[in-house]
């Protein structure tokens, strides 16, 4: 396993970073089994473990806790704040309020006094970042979080961040934690360029495009909508829905370059994302313990310009033909009063 600086903080990180949405109760509810498919990544030599108290409502962390038990020290561990947990007002967002507490239970449930990395899960746009900045920053000085960073911010986002830390004299956001895969490339027009020259580190999620490059979803085969990811959204996996089809066409040709290169289609799309100058480490989410080492079987599969030219000519660089599922959209985009003006004030004359 490779190792990388993240960032500037100077901890070095492996360039696999293990993700555990899928355990608990979305996933693999099995505690113990959660545990030895972290202590298998820790032998293979993965020292970054990525998790979030909104995954299964905080069972997530606990099953992370339990497993680092002894082995605390020899990892980097991550985890993020923002999504709801319980009812009510207050619970969610990247207030001072809620931090505070949010922060609070996930060392609980992690069974540490320290988080390496404590991450904001997404935007907020109700909450001014220097607030948010303001509270990360004393949490680094009070010895609960070493470093802090952010998960789908869009470029500009990171600017303000960074602009704002340096003139209210606060620490700067370390990290950003986007969607990246050969099928959502749309990264590398802003927000990668822009990580890169704020000395961020980065580490990308869905490598897999949600199953479309595990090689689950196939042209020509039935597509099964009432099971899984499809359940939840089946019209991003519907095939009669012409952006799925342009998906499914890709992932034709990228399965036959990858049998060209004598490999898989996952190793394949696991190690595109490390090719790129800005990104430290690639999350990958087993939910088995076969999964965790089908993944790591790519962990040497060396890209070659050739072959890197073949994937641009399947998807162009900068173009997005699958949207992460949960990515983050701007309320510019969402909202229709971001953008559109009163009905009596869009006519050019009175």
């Amino acid at each position: 396993m490779r190792y990388r600086v993240l960032g500037r903080t100077g901890i070095e990180v492996s360039t696999h970073c293990l993700g555990t949405m899928m355990f608990g109760a979305v996933g693999n509810p099995d505690h113990e089994d959660g545990a030895r498919i972290i202590h298998a990544a820790l032998d293979a030599g993965i020292n970054f473990v990525d998790t979030a108290d909104m995954y299964s409502a905080g069972e997530c962390e606990e099953i992370v806790g339990k497993a680092l038990v002894g082995r605390r020290d020899d990892v980097v561990l991550a985890t993020k704040v923002h999504f709801p947990l319980g009812e009510g007002r207050n619970r969610s967002g990247n207030s001072r309020r809620w931090i505070l507490k949010a922060v609070e239970d996930s060392l609980r449930r992690l069974d540490t006094d320290w988080i390496d990395l404590y991450q904001v899960h997404r935007p907020d746009h109700t909450t001014d970042i220097e607030e948010t900045l303001s509270v990360l920053s004393d949490l680094v000085r009070a010895g609960k979080i070493r470093a802090f960073g952010c998960s789908t911010f869009p470029a500009e986002d990171l600017v303000e961040a960074h602009h704002v830390a340096e003139r209210r004299q606060l620490m700067r956001p370390r990290t950003e934690q986007p969607p990246y895969s050969i099928l959502a490339r749309g990264i590398e027009r802003s927000v990668l360029p822009t990580a890169r020259r704020l000395g961020m580190g980065v580490l990308t999620w869905s490598p897999l495009a949600s199953g479309f490059l595990s090689g689950a979803y196939r042209e020509g085969r039935p597509v099964d909508l009432t099971t899984g990811r499809a359940r939840l959204t089946p019209h991003r996996f519907d095939p009669a829905v012409p952006g799925n089809a342009a998906k499914l066409a890709a992932v034709e040709q990228l399965v036959t370059l990858a049998e060209e290169m004598g490999c898989t289609l996952p190793e394949l799309a696991v190690a595109f994302p490390l090719v790129h100058p800005a990104v430290t480490s690639v999350i990958i989410g087993p939910r088995t313990m076969d999964q965790l080492s089908s993944l790591l079987k790519g962990a040497d599969l060396l890209l070659d310009d050739a072959v890197l030219d073949r994937v641009d000519e399947i998807v162009a660089p900068g173009t997005d033909l699958y949207q992460a599922d949960g990515a983050w959209q701007p309320p510019s985009l969402t909202e229709h009063a971001w953008r559109r003006r009163p009905v009596g004030e869009r006519a050019a004359a009175d």
